[in-house]
């Protein structure tokens, strides 16, 4: 029996599953018969979610797998009506977060982390308007516990401020963003007023693993699982050489689910080509500081069972790192999360761990930790 953590736990990275009716029922009339939409998929592949002019529809196998042993998983075969019913039923949800030792979660998307790399800027809109309209109301039935991040497509700068403050509105606290922007990218200077909208909402904007076109990965399949993670690293690159905190000091960002293990190696790489190639930069660009004083102050960076990043935790600041269950997904520490917390955080100062588990995502969140004692 794990040994109970005298504060409230809080997942920075958990998921809903979108059940038949997200996109159908909250979707723009005039995109209904597009709508992506959950079909039989025949004997041996289940229930599949289907997204007008993507290649293959997303299986059930892999988004609602936690607490499953290694050899029952699979991508295919999967019922609807076989998943944690938590993924879509927010009453449920609170019954999943005490069996996991979890006062509070952040909640991302599963079909709409897919539905980012789609082509169609406009197909992505509606769809992600749609689903900002039902995940609000899921996190409505219990918003001390679920803290819900709406989508936006970013089309244009300019409707990506309206997607922030109608996000706002719908009372979600942060927003995911697709890793590739229709317009330039995002160190571009036409982003600006962007960031700036952000942080005068004090909504925290995220990159998710599995949200950027990705190349083909050599190898065998599950050599792309070791990939997933890359997306994120070169969206926090850009950020970071292309000036974006450099002229938005306030400016918070975080990179999701590519785990954290990773992050003094890429701290000390960045200072390595900055110190040598520095003259590489645009003409005009400057940075006052060090690459990675730019990581380390703007970065908040979430992972799961990660121990590499408990044990170097010294090295970066632990004041931007933040724990996930990733709850229901095929990842998740779900519902063994105390166990191997007891053992991962073993060698953290108290101060450390509760940083970690607690403090620093209800600071970026404004999450009142008292109303989840």
């Amino acid at each position: 029996m794990a040994e109970t953590i005298p504060y409230p736990v809080i997942s920075a990275d958990s998921h809903i599953t979108e059940p038949p009716n997200t996109y159908v029922d909250y979707i723009d009339a005039a995109w209904l018969d597009k709508a992506p939409r959950m079909v039989d998929g025949g004997e041996g592949i289940g229930d599949v979610f289907h997204v007008d002019g993507m290649k293959r529809p997303v299986p059930m196998g892999l988004v609602a797998a936690a607490g499953k042993p290694a050899e029952e998983i699979r991508v295919l075969g999967q019922r609807f009506d076989e998943l944690h019913r938590s993924g879509w039923d927010p009453d449920a949800r609170l019954v999943d977060q005490d069996a996991d030792g979890v006062a509070a979660e952040v909640i991302y998307p599963t079909v709409g982390m897919v539905i980012c790399n789609h082509s169609d800027f406009d197909y992505k809109k509606a769809c992600f308007d749609a689903y900002n309209r039902w995940v609000a109301e899921y996190c409505s039935a219990h918003p001390t516990r679920l803290i819900g991040c709406g989508q936006t497509a970013m089309r244009s700068p300019e409707e990506g401020i309206a997607d922030l403050k109608a996000i706002a509105a719908l009372g979600l606290r942060g927003v995911m963003m697709p890793g590739d922007p229709a317009v330039d990218d995002y160190d571009s200077p036409v982003y600006d007023p962007f960031w700036e909208a952000a942080v005068d909402l004090g909504l925290p904007l995220s990159f998710h693993i599995l949200t950027t076109r990705s190349e083909h990965t050599r190898g065998p399949r599950m050599n792309s699982f070791l990939s997933v993670v890359r997306g994120c690293q070169d969206i926090m690159g850009m950020l970071v050489l292309g000036g974006v905190f450099e002229r938005h000091p306030d400016l918070k960002v975080v990179c999701v689910e590519a785990d954290a293990g990773w992050v003094p190696h890429f701290m000390y790489r960045m200072d390595h080509a900055f110190n040598r190639h520095r003259y590489w930069l645009p003409p005009g660009q400057q940075l006052s500081k060090l690459p990675s004083e730019y990581f380390a102050e703007h970065i908040y960076v979430t992972f799961q069972d990660d121990w590499t990043a408990f044990r170097f935790a010294g090295d970066m600041n632990w004041r931007r790192l933040m724990w996930a269950n990733d709850f229901p997904h095929s990842d998740s520490t779900w519902p063994w999360s105390q166990e191997l917390l007891e053992k991962h955080t073993a060698q953290l100062s108290a101060e450390q761990k509760k940083a970690i588990l607690s403090d620093n995502v209800a600071d970026l969140y404004n999450i009142d930790l008292g109303a989840l004692v």
